[in-house]
């Protein structure tokens, strides 16, 4: 009985109870709208602005408070943006979804971003803070089936927030603020151990510019069976089907994260894998976009049933000659091996460029030894990340 859903009318309003628990929604209790941005063609829009003007990177962290754009009040009457005060909670709504903030000063933002103003006495800004950043996996859930990736305030709206005694959910802040300061802490030790490794691979080997122990050199090409990229085009989406399409965003950690990539009909997976056939040990690369040079081990025993989208790279190394763990701290410890010249051309890893990329080769035995270094202080990153993510 407790726990089956009733519904009834209270205030002119519905309210949904689920046992004793009382839930509202984000349009009930508070007022909400979207940015906008200032025509970029009127320049007195912008030059010599006054009021900051935010964007979805400027979100970094709890309080907001930085910002790169400056608008005037031109461009804040003659436009969809709209005056948000201190302490408005800022969620994002298009392309990257579910980012919180809480405004730190008065400012804009541009379409990208809804301003969140709680109306109701029974919801305190720190509690909304911390149950909207819960919601990131659902938002981008239904997000993922709409064009470009976005919400609608009206799907905002109905967003359900649990009503609990206003103390409880003091109590409730604090006990997440703690876990978030220790959050901070454990990454600054996982980054630490980068450093550690990052430093000991320059000891060992230098920089792939200087090879100041005089390796002989090869090209990837030499030292590869294979570099290729994934399936040019997409592939028609089967739930459940066990076949995998992986692209940059599963990328990361040094690993490929499954949990986040689209299955895919077999017909697909099939068309295309046997030019890109992953297997277990097989080195991949985001070859576009802005994580580039982001990579992974494939290790997954998912990794056999994998297909690779086009901002991928697939190197299989020849692995008497060089490991692929060696191969892909080359990449993390020399940027140039995959920066694009152009600052504003789209970054974009070519596999020509790959093909001719000179790289020393220490002996395997050195390799292997800085390999073993790096697994063993991958133990203790594992153990933050856990409590990182």
């Amino acid at each position: 009985y407790f726990f089956r859903k009733l519904t009834i009318k209270l205030s002119q309003r519905q309210i949904r109870i689920y046992g004793i628990m009382e839930y509202t929604t984000i349009g009930e209790s508070c007022s909400v709208v979207s940015g906008g941005t200032p025509s970029r063609s009127k320049t007195e829009y912008w030059r010599n602005g006054t009021i900051p003007w935010i964007k979805i990177g400027n979100i970094k962290s709890k309080y907001v408070n930085e910002y790169d754009e400056l608008i005037t009040e031109q461009g804040l009457n003659n436009s969809s943006a709209k005056l948000l005060k201190k302490g408005t909670i800022l969620y994002t709504i298009f392309a990257t979804l579910g980012e919180v903030g809480i405004l730190d000063t008065e400012a804009c933002t541009n379409q990208a971003i809804a301003g969140i103003s709680i109306n109701d006495p029974r919801i305190t800004t720190d509690y909304l803070y911390y149950y909207l950043k819960s919601k990131k996996d659902y938002v981008n859930n239904i997000g993922r089936g709409v064009a470009q990736n976005n919400i609608n305030l009206t799907a905002l709206k109905k967003f359900e927030i649990p009503l609990i005694n206003v103390d409880k959910q003091l109590y409730i802040v604090e006990v997440l603020e703690k876990v978030e300061r220790l959050i901070g802490l454990k990454k600054k030790e996982i980054d630490d151990l980068d450093l550690l490794i990052k430093a000991r691979f320059t000891e060992l080997f230098g920089t792939v510019k200087d090879n100041p122990y005089h390796f002989p050199t090869a090209t990837l090409k030499e030292v590869c069976h294979k570099i290729t990229d994934g399936k040019h085009g997409g592939c028609e989406q089967e739930a459940d089907s066990g076949y995998y399409y992986v692209g940059a965003r599963e990328i990361y950690d040094g690993v490929i994260h499954y949990d986040t990539a689209p299955q895919i009909t077999y017909a697909d997976f099939a068309k295309d894998y046997r030019r890109c056939n992953i297997e277990q040990g097989d080195m991949v690369i985001v070859n576009t976009g802005a994580t580039i040079g982001k990579s992974a081990i494939a290790s997954s025993p998912l990794t056999e049933r994998t297909l690779l989208q086009k901002s991928v790279a697939l190197i299989k190394v020849k692995t008497d000659v060089i490991s692929a763990k060696f191969l892909r701290f080359c990449y993390m410890a020399n940027p140039s091996m995959y920066l694009v010249e152009s600052a504003s051309a789209q970054p974009n890893l070519l596999l020509s460029k790959m093909n001719a990329t000179a790289i020393y080769l220490p002996p395997i035995e050195l390799q292997e030894q800085f390999v073993a270094f790096v697994e063993q202080t991958d133990k203790s990153k594992f153990n933050n990340l856990i409590l990182h993510k």
